[in-house]
């Protein structure tokens, strides 16, 4: 194959869309789609905010979402692996769409309740848990192999521009419309990813599974994880910078205190480090250049840390400069696009088909999960200390963190994409 010069060495490789209907349509779908969520996103942390003048009960959000994430996460990739796959995810996906109903009706009546959208919260995130894997394993069924590069490119710039988008145009509708706005509009959005699935044909395993999904099946992947340290290295990496430095749950009050703004504030917060991201996205050409996938993911954590820290001390030292937050905010998008990019590829390398579900459930646990329950620490450390505060400790800690874990485990620096070793 004639490797691309000029700009093909930059721009989106879109021949996914070209060759699979199924893909496009699947792919069209999510992305519409993730504008919608994200905008519900934002909707939900103002909501809780509002009611509850407390960014502790924001970060509480995430809590609720960790258990249902965690435990559907681990399960959910073992029912990938015995079921259609077309079928779990269009239930969970119908799920889902339910989810926002009920956000939409809450506002539409005024209730005001904190404790439901917390239940609505941990109940999307449980079926987000069964989703995810699902769609993800559903992929290299509708293109050919030698295109999931491309695919999985495609995949992530969907996300990201969902990510920035998504809480800009959710920030101008509260402010315009109001909260229920917001809902109808993922409401609507949805339908479009429910839609690609429902135009599916059937997906099931290409091995006749053996008995019931179990305990057993989570088990043979998590102890598969377990002789595998390059890619336990890069949950543990990840952790490091969505737990410890996630600074999510503390926009609400950076954009309404700090910075004395509104929803729209607030909307530009939550697609900062998306913008960073969806950027580094459109000039990642020279990823697929770099071989030394554990080095490139060090220091992409490192650089986030780093980014979170400074975006806090310029909270702290120049609260007057919102554009200063901001920028931080989006290079640490950037570092993350770059980290979730290699980490994403070892995984795709190094495991077997045969656990591809389980796998990806125990990825999403750690991608989705581990920002929650970062929400959480944030939240609360901003509680008892100041919002700028929590984002330098935090910044500081992802740093220490990842640099700790690599002197336990420096075999992880001399990985080679050229002869995966999981």
């Amino acid at each position: 194959m004639t490797a691309p010069r000029g700009v093909g060495r930059i721009l989106t490789d879109i021949r996914p869309l070209r060759e699979s209907v199924d893909y496009r349509r699947l792919w069209v779908g999510h992305t519409v789609s993730q504008l919608g969520q994200q905008m519900a996103t934002v909707t939900v942390a103002y909501q809780v905010f509002v009611i509850t003048d407390s960014s502790f009960a924001v970060g509480v959000v995430g809590i609720v979402a960790l258990v249902p994430l965690i435990v559907l996460g681990l399960y959910g990739g073992a029912l990938v692996d015995h079921f259609d796959r077309r079928t779990v995810a269009l239930v969970t996906a119908v799920g889902l769409w339910v989810c926002t109903a009920v956000l939409l009706a809450q506002a539409l009546v005024g209730l005001e309740s904190v404790v439901l959208l917390y239940a609505v919260v941990a109940v999307q995130s449980g079926l987000f848990a069964v989703n995810s894997p699902a769609r993800s394993a559903i992929i290299p069924r509708l293109i050919p192999a030698h295109l999931l590069p491309a695919a999985n490119a495609l995949s992530m710039a969907a996300y990201n521009l969902g990510f920035t988008v998504g809480p800009l145009v959710g920030g101008v509708v509260i402010a315009w419309l109001g909260v229920a706005a917001t809902y109808a509009i993922d409401l609507v959005t949805f339908t479009a990813a429910v839609y690609a699935l429902v135009r599916l044909p059937p997906i099931p395993p290409l091995e006749a599974p053996r008995g019931v999904p179990g305990f057993r099946s989570v088990v043979e992947g998590m102890a598969w994880l377990r002789r595998a340290p390059n890619l336990r290295m890069t949950f543990v990496l990840d952790l490091c910078a969505m737990v410890l430095a996630q600074p999510r749950a503390l926009f609400p009050a950076l954009a309404l205190t700090v910075y004395a703004g509104g929803p729209s504030a607030l909307g530009l917060l939550q697609a900062a480090p998306a913008i960073g991201s969806l950027v580094a996205f459109m000039l990642s050409g020279w990823v697929g250049r770099v071989h030394r996938h554990g080095v490139a993911i060090v220091v992409a954590v490192v650089a986030y840390g780093v980014a979170v820290a400074l975006a806090g001390a310029s909270a702290i030292g120049a609260p007057g400069l919102m554009w200063l937050v901001v920028t931080m905010l989006a290079f640490s998008g950037s570092a993350d696009m770059v980290s979730a990019a290699y980490r994403s590829t070892m995984l795709q390398q190094a495991a077997p088909d045969a656990l591809r579900g389980r796998l990806q459930g125990l990825f999403t646990v750690v991608v989705a999960g581990g920002p929650r329950l970062g929400e959480f620490l944030a939240g609360s450390l901003a509680e008892i200390t100041t919002i700028g505060v929590a984002m330098l400790c935090g910044g500081v800690a992802c740093v220490v963190g990842t640099l700790v874990a690599v002197a336990l485990q420096r075999g992880f620096l001399t990985y080679d994409a050229r002869d995966p070793s999981p």
